[in-house]
């Protein structure tokens, strides 16, 4: 088996006071795939209740530590488990299920490549503020990685065993999928390539835990840090920019 077949994946799930959409967001999931990992942050409301009759592997935090140690410590399990790669995706029913077996025909096609979700359709969903962070995010990180990326802000993320191991970065929070993405492409020589998906930011949705002024700012800061520890800025930022991002549109239900 490959790590693409859907055995061998385990998907993760953060989640934070997510009781209107968790249960939807497990079901969808496991139609699909067998193995869910959700993390739940610190829940106050009926998060865990609403999926305990559902299989799926729990990961509880007594308080609020952030998306980063939610993805950290879900990385972990997933390797103790012997899983062979993640797909990441949030949960408050912003990412669809019906969008996993794309992500995987992206990885198969793609090995040793990191596969995003990038919500690059539907565009005038996304509220203005957030999509000029996105903007400056994207264009910050494809210089932190050396390499173009569209939507490096997407939670939808297939990640490859390469990546799990790289679950002990010194990140917190947001800013964990970005170091994801940097230390991936520099240290582990991974690929990026982007899959479109929706936009989805409609009135169902809870507000998100990401603040765009305060939660780019951070990511900007970091990925400052660790352009000028490689070292070669103006290559970097060269070879950031120099091309269109990858991005690869398999039909649906691929």
């Amino acid at each position: 088996m490959s790590a693409t077949d859907p055995a061998r994946i385990v998907v993760v799930i953060p989640a934070l006071n997510e009781e209107r959409a968790i249960r939807g967001v497990v079901e969808s999931v496991l139609a699909i795939c067998p193995n869910v990992i959700v993390v739940d942050d610190g829940s106050t409301d009926r998060t865990v209740e609403c999926i305990a009759d559902l299989p799926h592997t729990l990961i509880r935090h007594a308080t609020p530590l952030g998306k980063g140690q939610g993805l950290r410590d879900a990385f972990r399990k997933a390797l103790e488990l012997g899983f062979d790669a993640v797909i990441a995706m949030d949960g408050d029913g912003q990412h669809l299920a019906e969008d996993i077996p794309r992500l995987l025909a992206a990885a198969s096609r793609y090995p040793e490549h990191i596969v995003i979700g990038a919500r690059i359709r539907a565009r005038e969903n996304q509220p203005p503020a957030r999509r000029r962070a996105n903007a400056v995010a994207d264009w910050g990180i494809s210089w932190g990685c050396a390499l173009p990326i569209a939507d490096t802000q997407s939670g939808q993320r297939y990640y490859p065993l390469a990546a799990l191991e790289l679950a002990d970065l010194a990140a917190d929070d947001f800013v964990f999928e970005a170091a994801l993405l940097i230390a991936a492409t520099r240290e582990k020589k991974l690929g990026v390539v982007s899959v479109p998906i929706d936009s989805r930011y409609q009135g169902e949705f809870r507000l998100s835990h990401f603040r765009p002024v305060r939660d780019v700012t951070r990511i900007t800061l970091y990925t400052i840090r660790r352009v000028v520890h490689y070292g070669r800025v103006v290559d970097s930022y060269r070879r950031g920019h120099d091309r269109p991002p990858l991005i690869y549109d398999p039909p649906a239900g691929a």
